[in-house]
This record gives C-alpha cells, structure tokens and sequence, in this order.
C-alpha cells in the first residue's frame, strides 16, 4: 500500500543484486512510496545478478560503481543528481562481502589481504560513500542515510567469520559520521540491524539454514522478511524519523531483546 511518503525526494539504492535482495525490495517500496532512485551496484555484480531487469521493472536508471573507489562513487553521485535532476534525499548502503566466507575459510585461519578487502567493501565503502557525498555537497537537508548492519556486531556469532568485525565498523561509522552530516546539514545516519534473511549473500554462510530457523524460534514476532525490512527503511527515508540519527537500530522480530525462548527448548 502507498502512502506516498517519499513522494518528490530522490535516492541511490547500493545493492540490489535480484528478487531476493533487501536492496531490491527496498528499491521496489521506495518507487511504490513515489520516490525517483537510481541503482548500483560493483560491475561484477552487475553481471550475476537482475539489476538490470530490476531496473526496467521499476523505470529507473542504473550506473556501475565500484563502492570502494572514490573515483567511481564521484561518478555514480555526480550523474545520479543529474539523472534525478537535483540533490539526493536518501542513500541506501546494502554492500558486503567476504572472501574468506566464501573461501570457507575458518577464523582462526584467516587471510589477512581478504579481511582487508572485506572491511573496505562491507564497511570502509560506507564512509567512502558518505565523505564522497559531502565533499560534493551532493545531500539535501534533512536528508537519511541507511546502512544494512547485524547483531553479530555486538554478538559472537562464530560462522559469520570476520564480517562481524565489519558490522562493528560500520555501525560505528554511522554514530561518527552522523554527527558531523547533523551539524552540516540535518542529514542522519542511521543502521538497520536485521534479522538473518534469506538472501544469495546470506545462505552462502554455512549453517545459515539452522540459524535461520533458530533465530525464527527465538524471536518472538519470528524472522522479519525482507520486504518488512524495506518497508522500515523507506520510514527512516521519510519525512516521519527526522529525528532518528547515529542510531543502530534493531528490525529482528525482538530476537536482539531475548535471553531464552521455551520454543528453542522444545526441539
């Protein structure tokens, strides 16, 4: 259901990949609550996924961008302004990876070259992206900014390997990097900590199909969806959070609040 409530504002979705992405969803309900976005995503990216029929779907434009070049991001934020025809009023950040979860790499065994290049996509591209927006002056005021975060930033979640150091990072990068987008311009910066999702990302995560159904038992609204996500993060783009910055915030279903759920037990 629209509610029209980005009706006028314009925004840079970070992410989409295909139809089971939270950045696409998230991309799907900002055009339904009448916003104008551009999407983006790494050109490798580009060529697995259905960005581009994503794109078409929702008549909107989409510029490669590498989200750990400046030079890249410099491009996608100058052309985007001019492809929405003024300044952008929201920004989604829906990029990670790991090379050594992927590599199945454990973490007490991990490759020191591939944690660098997991901090500098999943958390590093996010002040890149934010420090790029400013130096151009590319934000409207009161504008929001949101990056896709977890709780195994503030838990041990042994399987989630070094990206839950890159959770931490970038959590932290938006309480630091908000207060100096507030005094600027109003903008906030805030992070969504979502609950495990199916996703292509997110099930090549081994034991991820357990967890996913342990989190589910332990939360007592269960897992949230991906399109519920979206449907969140389109609130903090709206006009009705202008308040809400530098906060991690929690969309689990109320699994970060729990100690022990009796369903859990009963298994």
């Amino acid at each position: 259901m629209s509610y029209n409530l980005l009706k006028g504002k314009r925004g840079i979705i970070f992410g989409a990949l295909d139809e089971k992405s939270i950045a696409s969803q998230i991309a799907i309900k900002c055009k339904e609550q009448g916003a104008d976005i551009v999407l983006t995503n790494a050109p490798v990216a580009m060529r697995f996924g259905q960005i581009q029929e994503l794109a078409e779907k929702l008549e909107c434009e989409v510029i490669p961008a590498d989200a750990t070049s400046v030079e890249d991001l410099e491009n996608l934020i100058t052309k985007s302004m001019e492809i929405l025809g003024g300044k952008i009023d929201f920004i989604l950040h829906g990029v990670a990876m790991s090379i050594n979860v992927r590599k199945k790499k454990s973490y007490t065994e991990l490759n020191y070259e591939w944690m660098k290049k997991t901090f500098d996509i999943s958390a590093i591209s996010f002040h890149k992206l934010m420090q790029t927006a400013m130096n151009l002056d590319a934000m409207n005021e009161w504008g929001s900014i949101v990056a896709l975060s977890y709780i195994a930033a503030q838990r041990s979640f042994p399987d989630y390997n070094e990206m839950a150091e890159s959770k931490a990072l970038l959590e932290s990068f938006a309480r630091s990097f908000g207060y100096h987008w507030a005094k600027k311009a109003n903008v906030r910066v805030n992070t969504i900590s979502q609950s495990p999702t199916i996703t292509t990302a997110g099930s090549g995560i081994k034991g991820f199909s357990d967890f996913y159904g342990y989190a589910d038992r332990m939360s007592p609204l269960g897992n949230a969806s991906a399109e519920a996500c979206a449907d969140y993060c389109v609130t903090l783009f709206s006009d009705l959070t202008r308040m809400v910055t530098m906060q991690n915030l929690y969309h689990d279903g109320g699994f970060s609040n729990m100690g022990m759920a009796p369903e859990v037990l009963e298994d």
